[in-house]
């Protein structure tokens, strides 16, 4: 069977799409609040190409959280981030999934951290990267070219800054100018790789995740360094504009660090009778079970330790009109335990949480709900949306890693038998 399928919004290819879905022998009938009314198409198909209709995720709401939120600016020459004030909040958490147990366990870990105090966070590091490859023919024009780029660092930084860049204009009526006033340019790092020349652009994209942005400004500055060094070698060979050192929705290891996206740490102070009273285990076990697991993810290869920061990741992006893809990168995480003091403290550190507040799927009516139910609607939303991930995938992480870390983990069992059901199995 040969059908003409459009990725275009209009009514006709829309009603075309579902007319021919409709047929088909694995549809049995077209569900209303699959296939929504025409207001409905209005609004949502210009967020999807070949558009037909809609899906339904179940919300929870956990809460609130006591949780300790700083604000944040970014400082020159490098971008480094200075928290300028900090307040103690009590914040609610929706959370989109179908995961039994995973509302109920979220709850649970952060009622008990409501009672050791709350938790703290912090936001280390807010930029975003685009990595351009340059091909050369040979190694000498690869490595004069990278030591060009590095004597050439300033004024490039200093041309894509410019306001008067024509970049800056839309050349067209009605359409995008080619550079974004919103993707402010802090470093050029080249990276060389035989003959490839990777130059490594480090953004800040505000309350935007930013790809976009940063895309049209990286291709912009491309052009730039290749109308530059005309002047003075060979053209490379092959130009391309992402080439893998940026690590956009893939986990890296250059990013366990941090550097792509917000690199966030949250942690809790525990009390030692919070631990034996609210998660009914010793402060010794949950440490031991923090050295086997250790143990086990260095030998099966894992990049980062820790329980379930994707299941909290993911619940969240869900609600907040994420780029869902990006779920692979932002769930990179470190998890720990010491002790001190006759308390033991649970810390959880995300490389990379590619978030924003603006643009995209968050201007979604849900997504925009679920931000302003956060206070994440708000200049600096995107740095507190990222802190509220991290917090609450420590709630998460708090009572996953105490249900394991019960008599032979008998607590983890029977949240999955009893929460399990509520999924019909």
């Amino acid at each position: 069977m040969r059908i003409r399928w459009s990725h275009r919004n209009h009514r006709n290819a829309i009603r075309h799409r579902r007319s021919v879905l409709s047929r088909l022998a694995t549809v049995d009938a077209l569900d209303p609040t699959i296939f929504p009314d025409p207001a409905t198409d209005a609004v949502l198909a210009k967020y999807q190409e070949a558009y037909v209709g809609q899906m339904t995720i179940p919300v929870g709401v956990v809460g609130p959280l006591a949780v300790s939120l700083g604000q944040y600016t970014l400082d020159e020459p490098d971008g480094a981030v200075r928290e300028v004030g900090r307040s103690m909040e009590s914040v609610f958490l929706p959370l989109g999934h179908t995961e039994g147990g995973l509302s109920a366990s979220m709850l649970r870990g952060l009622t008990a951290a409501n009672e050791a105090g709350g938790v703290q966070v912090r936001l280390l590091k807010d930029q975003m990267t685009r990595d351009s490859a340059y091909q050369f023919d040979d190694m000498q024009h690869a490595l004069a070219f990278r030591d060009w780029v590095l004597a050439e660092e300033a004024n490039l930084k200093a041309w894509v800054r410019d306001p008067g860049n024509p970049g800056y204009q839309s050349k067209t009526p009605g359409k995008k100018p080619l550079l974004s006033r919103h993707a402010h340019l802090w470093r050029i790092e080249p990276r060389l790789v035989g003959p490839v020349c990777h130059l490594l652009y480090r953004f800040s994209t505000g309350d935007a995740c930013g790809p976009n942005m940063m895309t049209r400004n990286a291709y912009a500055l491309n052009t730039e360094i290749v109308n530059r060094w005309a002047q003075i070698g060979p053209a490379p060979r092959r130009l391309f504009l992402e080439a893998n050192l940026g690590g956009d929705k893939k986990p890296s290891w250059a990013y366990v660090d941090g550097g792509h996206g917000k690199t966030v740490t949250a942690w809790v102070d525990f009390p030692d009778e919070v631990l034996r009273h609210r998660l009914h285990i010793d402060p010794e076990a949950i440490g031991e079970l923090e050295w086997v697991g250790l143990h086990g993810a260095h030998h099966s290869g894992m990049q980062s330790f820790a329980f379930t920061p994707a299941s909290a990741v993911a619940a969240l992006f869900t609600v907040t009109g994420q780029d869902l893809g990006m779920v692979g990168t932002s769930s990179m995480a470190q998890a720990s335990v010491w002790r001190h003091a006759g308390r033991t403290s649970l810390a959880i550190q995300f490389s990379g949480l590619e978030v924003g507040t603006v643009g995209g799927g968050t201007s979604l009516p849900h997504a925009e709900t679920y931000l302003r139910l956060m206070g994440c609607n708000q200049p600096g939303g995107a740095q507190r949306l990222a802190q509220i991930v991290a917090a609450a995938a420590l709630c998460l992480e708090i009572s996953a890693a105490a249900s394991m870390a019960s008599h032979a983990s008998e607590n983890f069992m029977r949240t999955h038998l009893e929460r399990g059901g509520l999924r019909g199995e």
